[in-house]
């Protein structure tokens, strides 16, 4: 059965929601997006519980920075890869996993990824910087799918695009069922029709998280975001249900929950969101 665990947040109110489900044995794996303690230190506190789930064998790393389709390759990128070699030997990770899509259009739409369609240059610059990753990592690689999309089939073909990158370096997916329930919601499509196509056998991670509303200028329809910053929606975890007997070499489901967002009156419903993704594993 896979392990269900939680993403690593660095906040105290993060500690202080998740601390019973730890205290009680609950946590069976965490992820740790390393690259952003790159830029912010970590607190003692979770250095020692990143290296208690290390030495288990049971840490796994996400990074949310490199930009894998940026057009051009820049000092940046190549700082970040540096820093993976050395984060690489820092832990023993599981696996490691970064985002599809772009990240330096600055401060738009508060840095969240953005995609680039199917194209064989495009595919071609993906499976080049995925390679790079992959020949860094002394564990499995893979990427994980993206909430934006440009258009219907700009999100019926992403699965498509993330099975031609990974698929040359022996990666796997990371399925964050939250975006493509942002895709569903905001493109009127059912789950059989933008997944009966994804390639399940890839999947070794799955994401579960809520996300928020929010009003566009153009449409009378709000737009579904992957914001981490409200309760999972009951539809997640129908989607989990629906996926999780499609995925044979599924090993890890965490909960994902920004930690500046976690308010002391929503502590219950953060580990009741837990436990209902724990018994849904246990079930599926």
């Amino acid at each position: 059965m896979p392990h269900v665990g939680l993403s690593l947040m660095p906040e105290t109110q993060f500690l202080q929601a998740s601390m019973p489900l730890f205290e009680a044995g609950d946590v069976g794996a965490v992820e740790w997006s390393f690259d952003t303690g790159w830029k912010n230190g970590v607190s003692e506190w979770l250095t020692s519980l990143i290296g208690t789930y290390s030495e288990a064998g049971r840490l796994t790393g996400h990074g949310v920075h490199f930009s894998l389709l940026s057009a051009d390759w820049t000092q940046r990128q190549q700082g970040w890869l540096e820093k993976f070699k050395e984060e690489v030997t820092r832990h023993q990770y599981l696996h490691h996993t970064e985002h599809f899509g772009f990240m330096t259009a600055g401060d738009f739409h508060r840095s969240a990824p953005l995609p680039v369609p199917l194209l064989e240059s495009t595919l071609k610059l993906g499976r080049e910087r995925f390679a790079q990753l992959a020949a860094v990592a002394p564990c499995p690689m893979g990427l994980e799918n993206l909430a934006l999309a440009l258009s219907v089939d700009d999100a019926l073909e992403q699965h498509d695009f993330l099975e031609k990158i990974v698929s040359p370096s022996n990666g796997f997916l990371l399925l964050d069922l939250h975006n493509i329930y942002c895709q569903l919601c905001n493109f009127n499509l059912s789950p059989a029709e933008l997944l009966d196509n994804y390639p399940f056998h890839l999947v070794r991670e799955i994401h579960v998280s809520g996300g928020s509303w929010e009003p566009t200028a153009s449409s009378k329809e709000p737009i579904r975001r992957d914001t981490h910053d409200e309760d999972v929606p009951a539809e997640v975890f129908s989607l989990l249900d629906y996926v999780l007997p499609r995925c044979p070499n599924l090993e890890v489901v965490f909960l994902e929950r920004l930690g500046n967002t976690l308010h002391e009156h929503q502590f219950v419903s953060f580990r009741k969101d837990f436990h209902t993704l724990k018994s849904i594993v246990a079930n599926g």
